[in-house]
């Protein structure tokens, strides 16, 4: 029997090509993910396969393959780029005598040595504790069945189902502790809705120099460090704006191509930052080769959070690698859609908040609504937001609200209040 080694960072990296052609940029992220991880990579192997095996995901001879490299290089754990059904985790450890781990936990590994603040640590604790809920057989081989003889009979519970009954106690334990998390940040969002204080969330691929561009803007000392995922926390951070206006700039976690779904759902409150955001800057690297294929998945993250449509400046960082000069694109509103700078240097860091600014000034608009007597409610919950401008009484008892407050906000709140313009 296969008994898991307790410690190991010696890697042999295994590569999936489903079409036989290998990506060399995604082979490269694969490889500084597992070096952000701590693992030293003593291998690496190519496996070009069209439909995965059921059973190993990789064929027989690539699993010979497999045991020559361990065996080479004394390695201590085998890490799959493609993600793994946990039977064929555990049937690739029972077979090649070592840890075997996919995309999806290498990168839980990372965000559990990057959190820092209790928030993120129980967002990093709710995503591993469902990503192994379905993997829990594979440390308990010995224990999957009640043993037999004499005191040991009878309808005792195995140690396998005592291990799922506590990881999900812990589970709704960690979900009622990030509510508690979440109100406490609903507040603060409604606070500054009151306050008429508009929210900039600063979103980008993974090491696109979003938490430079953060501490360049606000003077904060976000942890910064040229790797994958250095910062994981939401920090939120006021930035004075030309005409005096003040905003609230939210950095927020890094994406990454294939991130586990788990964190995605873990991070809802820290992500919820950028839902709420009245305009979002999508930071990208343009000194990366592979910005625009990095930038799409960025857009593909904002998708699945819905928040696509909230308006967006895509910001070029990082032009001091490239030797490009500071500048601004536009269209016909003449509203700022791109500008490069460098976060680095400073360069167009001026310009960047001129466009911020240009660009909040025309999220506010004026519409008119009428509610019924019967409405009392939703009429307290729009003077709460102070969205009201001006209130007329009307014969039938009715009220004539005049409100200001940004599109998406009154849309939403119409939206989920069932009423009419």
């Amino acid at each position: 029997m296969f008994e898991r080694p307790k410690s190991g960072e010696r890697a042999v990296l295994l590569h999936s090509n489903p079409d036989g052609i290998a990506d060399q940029s995604d082979q490269k992220e694969f490889v500084e993910l597992a070096i952000s991880a701590g693992a030293s990579v003593v291998a690496e192997l190519n496996a070009s396969r069209k439909r995965p095996n059921p059973r190993y995901f990789v064929g027989k001879g690539k699993l010979e393959e497999l045991k020559v490299l361990i065996r080479k290089n004394n390695a201590e754990l085998v890490i799959s780029c493609a993600l793994l059904r946990p039977s064929q985790e555990r049937n690739l450890e029972a077979e090649l005598k070592c840890r075997v781990l996919d995309r999806a936990g290498l990168i839980l590994d990372i965000f559990a040595q990057r959190a820092r603040s209790f928030e993120g640590k129980l967002q990093v604790e709710l995503a591993q504790l469902k990503h192994i809920s379905a993997r829990l057989v594979r440390g308990w081989t010995h224990l999957e069945r009640q043993k037999g003889g004499i005191g040991l009979r009878g309808p005792g519970e195995t140690q396998l189902e005592t291990d799922r009954r506590l990881v999900g106690a812990r589970i709704r334990q960690l979900n009622d502790r990030l509510e508690t998390v979440d109100t406490r940040r609903s507040m603060n969002r409604q606070n500054r809705l009151k306050a008429d204080i508009s929210t900039v969330a600063l979103v980008g691929y993974t090491n696109a120099g979003k938490s430079t561009l953060f501490n360049a803007l606000t003077a904060a000392d976000t942890y910064v460090q040229d790797q994958m995922f250095a910062t994981l926390d939401s920090t939120v951070r006021h930035l004075d704006l030309p005409g005096r206006e003040q905003v609230v700039l939210a950095d927020t976690v890094g994406f990454v191509r294939d991130l586990p779904h788990e964190l995605i759902a873990a991070f809802r409150s820290t992500l919820q930052e950028t839902r709420e955001a009245d305009l979002i800057l999508h930071i990208i690297d343009v000194s990366d080769p592979n910005q625009w294929h990095r930038a799409r998945q960025v857009d593909s993250v904002l998708r699945q959070l819905d928040v696509d449509k909230i308006p967006q400046i895509r910001v070029y960082n990082k032009i001091d690698k490239i030797d490009h000069q500071p500048w601004v694109t536009s269209h016909s509103k003449t509203e700022g859609r791109s500008i490069w700078l460098s976060a680095v240097t400073g360069e167009g860091l001026s310009q960047l908040k001129c466009v911020i600014a240009n660009r909040l000034k025309q999220k506010k608009m004026e519409r008119t609504i009428y509610l019924q007597p019967s409405e009392g409610r939703q009429r307290a919950k729009l003077f709460e937001l102070g969205a009201v401008v001006n209130e007329e009484l009307q014969e039938d008892g009715s009220w004539r609200l005049m409100l200001r407050m940004a599109e998406k906000d009154l849309r939403r709140f119409l939206k989920h209040e069932n009423l009419q313009m």
